[in-house]
């Protein structure tokens, strides 16, 4: 599997995800702007990814800072790292996992008391660390508790990027297809194109192949002809942020795929680790909805696709309501409606 984010020695690299499938590169992030700039532009997506990498971007600044004799006082450190949690809280608003690592941070910052800035540097590697091996862990377990549900021979659509990409891990709908296939199951996937930036078609299709794993890309559109000619026999798809009615937010088209789904009777199933779950919300009416720049819409890789002055609507995410989410899988097991989630 391809990895993400490389965190050795103290020095943070990124693939590049904007550049693929042309061109396999990793970046370093050497400070909070070029972390900043990373998520905003899509360098690094999906949402436990973007999690883990802000949590070690945000190590990487403040380590630039003290050896740019910035930080001189703790009184500097808890000022620095409050604004470097809040410039990187600010780079997309629908990803949980950004602030669950936020607020880790915080509220173990909250409860720790540092005798100098070196052994809060330590202690801030530490909690980034963790919450990268955390990631990692959920990952795994997500994969193992769908195991009952993917049977030998099955036909998956995906919609996005779920993998490895995504991830510093396995990845989820996508992880729980490599456990699948490491189990010794046949496995065929269809995954959608995923417009308007293909991250179905540049990044899916770049994992799966790279895996060896057999697959047919569609377009998005072709959802509902493909499941129609029973070509699919369940749905997997990740999740951005899940409400505690089991109100989820993914991908736009997400919406779509499960109506579809509802309509044929094909199971469609969520996948994502705990701390997706934003238990502040009852419901995916509450959830922030990111809308990106029209430029995604009216070209692709400096193509114009439509005429100058067109209006553009480009929302990231849209909310399946839970009603059409046949289970949602975490590393705790598999929960099925009604959902109600508590910490």
């Amino acid at each position: 599997m391809v990895s993400s984010i490389i965190f050795e020695n103290e020095e943070l690299k990124i693939l590049d995800q904007t550049l693929l499938p042309l061109e396999k590169k990793y970046i370093s992030i050497r400070n909070l702007e070029e972390g900043c700039e990373a998520i905003e532009s899509l360098r690094i997506r999906g949402a436990p990814a973007i999690g883990v990498m802000s949590a070690l971007t945000i190590f990487i600044e403040m380590k630039r800072l003290y050896q740019e004799k910035v930080l001189n006082s703790k009184e500097d450190f808890y000022y620095h790292l409050q604004i470097s949690l809040e410039k990187i809280g600010n780079t997309r608003p629908t990803a949980v996992n950004l602030f669950y690592s936020i607020e880790t941070i915080r509220n173990e910052f909250k409860e720790y008391q540092f005798f100098d800035i070196e052994e809060a540097l330590e202690f801030l590697k530490k909690i980034a660390i963790r919450i990268w091996k955390e990631d990692q862990t959920l990952c795994e377990k997500i994969g193992q508790n769908a195991q009952s549900l993917i049977f030998d021979g099955a036909k998956i659509l995906t919609h996005c990027n779920t993998g490895s990409l995504a991830s510093s891990g396995k990845g989820t709908a996508l992880g729980a297809i490599y456990t699948a296939i490491e189990q010794g199951k046949r496995i065929f996937v269809f995954n959608t194109e995923t417009r308007p930036l293909l991250q179905g078609s540049r990044l899916t299709s770049f994992e799966l192949m790279e895996a060896n794993i057999p697959n047919t890309l569609i377009t998005d559109l072709m959802v509902a002809s493909v499941i129609q000619n029973h070509k699919i026999d369940m749905i997997l798809v990740g999740a951005d942020r899940i409400a505690k009615n089991g109100d989820t937010a993914n991908k736009i088209g997400t919406l779509s795929i499960a109506i579809i789904a509802k309509y044929f009777n094909i199971p469609f199933y969520v996948l994502a680790p705990s701390t997706t779950i934003d238990f502040t919300i009852d419901d995916g009416t509450l959830i922030p909805i990111e809308e990106r720049k029209e430029s995604e819409v009216k070209e692709f890789l400096n193509c114009k696709s439509t005429v100058k002055d067109v209006k553009v609507y480009n929302p990231a995410f849209d909310v399946t309501p839970s009603h059409l989410i046949t289970a949602i899988i975490t590393e705790k097991g598999i929960f099925r409606y009604p959902y109600w989630f508590e910490k």
